[in-house]
């Protein structure tokens, strides 16, 4: 008779199993700027970045491109400081209300991602740049991004 028992596989916390993540295991984040609610930037996080980010209140996300753990700011110093964490309806977006420190958001050195908006006003609709780079990136990061 094996007297070795074998525990269950461990579940996930009640507040985990209720984020639906795709079948990469990913959930898109948009990083909401807490006091002007200005949307930043918008990220992926699996399992693992939602929980440290949790633990640690500074925004963790998933790198798709290098696939890893991306602690905001790791290398530039921007980090979010993370207020309030919102699921979605459907359970499958989060939104991050965050303290940008530093003020820049974006690796353009901008405050945030969403810096170009559509002209639609004459001819051929075209992008243009609206906000401005608060710093050159290639000062802030070892290794270029994009």
């Amino acid at each position: 008779m094996n007297t070795t028992q074998t525990s269950p596989p461990a579940q996930p916390a009640a507040w985990l199993a209720q984020v639906r993540f795709d079948n990469n295991g990913l959930i898109p984040a948009i990083a909401q700027d807490a006091e002007s609610g200005q949307v930043l930037m918008v990220a992926w996080m699996n399992a693992e970045a939602l929980q440290e980010t949790v633990r640690t209140q500074q925004a963790v996300y998933f790198s798709r491109s290098r696939q890893k753990l991306w602690h905001k700011g790791e290398e530039s110093g921007h980090i979010q400081q993370v207020h309030d964490i919102r699921l979605d309806c459907d359970g499958d977006v989060l939104l991050l209300k965050v303290t940008q420190i530093g003020g820049i958001a974006c690796h353009t050195g901008r405050a945030r991602c969403f810096f170009r908006s559509l002209d639609t006003r004459t001819g051929e609709p075209q992008w243009v740049t609206q906000d401005p780079v608060l710093k050159d990136p290639s000062t802030i990061y070892k290794t270029p991004h994009g």
